[in-house]
């Protein structure tokens, strides 16, 4: 396996995108904006998204951003002017809007492939539902967390309410959307809402380790748990097992489950193959 990095074109300099070693490295490009969304970032992260999860060559996918931040969110500075708009109707609005975040953290969800979010700085608003859409969360020690939302008296978008109840109780989920409190990294982590917390210096590097075991793991193996996740948060017990033995089967016939039964008797690690 070569260390050497494919950078992908993007369509634009506010969003970066490289794979080395099968992973996927997505980094947010406005640090003059703490990476808040854009017109052109969010359709390029869009893309990104999309194109790596359906990349063989892709085993996990990192996001990230530049500078001192993870995603401030929407750019605040525009949505005033966004707010008189009078050219689209009130439903036509809601549709577009439905549509941007089903394929954006929509999509981000429905990935196959392990997803982690690096935050060196502020997620807020739809930039810390994007950190909650990903599997795994890796905070640095001076990086926060705020939904924000109630702060420019709006409501919450981008799958925000779901996934902070998916990982809190529901009065903390309402507390954290009523207060927009600014959650520091530690009790992030006490809250369930970071996976680890790292000194500043070795978020990068420590999360691109974590991606990369990742991304060398067995493929189908992690598509049939995310699967089997994602169905237990909407069903019963007992639909969650039948689910579980239909994946465990399909699991079991495939070649990397030979191969990891076959390193464990050699005692050597697996070579996964995906298949």
């Amino acid at each position: 396996m070569t260390d050497e990095a494919r950078t992908i074109d993007t369509g634009t300099a506010e969003l970066l995108c490289e794979i080395r070693q099968r992973v996927a490295t997505i980094t947010l490009n406005r640090p003059e904006a703490r990476n808040a969304l854009s017109d052109h970032l969010s359709p390029a992260l869009r893309r990104m998204i999309k194109q790596c999860g359906d990349d063989p060559d892709v085993g996990a996918l990192l996001i990230t951003g530049a500078g001192d931040a993870f995603c401030a969110g929407g750019d605040i500075k525009g949505m005033g002017g966004n707010a008189v708009k009078t050219e689209t109707t009130f439903d036509e609005r809601v549709a577009q809007l439905r549509i941007r975040q089903r394929t954006l953290t929509g999509a981000l969800v429905a990935v196959r492939k392990p997803t982690i979010a690096a935050l060196p700085g502020p997620a807020a608003g739809a930039g810390m539902a994007i950190a909650l859409a990903c599997d795994i969360r890796i905070a640095a020690e001076s990086a926060i967390m705020a939904t924000g939302y109630a702060r420019v008296g709006l409501t919450g978008d981008y799958g925000i309410a779901w996934l902070l109840t998916q990982l809190v109780d529901t009065a903390r989920a309402r507390e954290l959307m009523f207060t927009s409190e600014r959650i520091t990294a530690a009790r992030c982590e006490a809250l369930g809402l970071v996976n680890r917390v790292v000194p500043d210096a070795e978020l990068r590097t420590t999360a691109f380790a974590f991606a990369k075991s990742l991304a060398e793991g067995p493929a189908l193996a992690f598509a049939g748990m995310k699967d089997n996740l994602d169905h237990a948060t909407t069903s019963d017990f007992l639909s969650s097992l039948d689910r579980e033995a239909e994946n465990m089967v399909r699991a079991a016939r495939t070649s990397d489950h030979k191969e990891a039964v076959r390193a464990f008797i050699e005692k050597r690690k697996p070579s996964f193959a995906g298949s």
